[in-house]
């Protein structure tokens, strides 16, 4: 359930609530007389390519080499 706070609140206790934010990762909205108006969220953090990989990362098997030329035809999909 994301959480709601008034601009007021939010004015107050700003650094705060920016704190929780950043260890939850929870999204914040803030209201303005009941309605919503902005959506704090944290930014979401790049991975490099050993991160993203890395459950895989020794788990596929090569029987040739991938970049080699290939002799095969390729019929045109029609």
């Amino acid at each position: 359930m994301t959480r709601t706070i008034s601009k007021s609140k939010l004015k107050a206790n700003m650094l705060q609530i920016f704190r929780e934010i950043e260890k939850s990762g929870e999204e914040l909205v803030v209201t303005d007389r009941n309605r919503p108006t902005l959506l704090i969220r944290p930014v979401e953090q790049k991975r490099s390519m050993d991160e993203v990989f890395a459950p895989w990362r020794g788990k596929a098997i090569v029987y040739e080499d991938l970049n080699a030329p290939t002799d095969e035809e390729w019929e045109a999909l029609e």
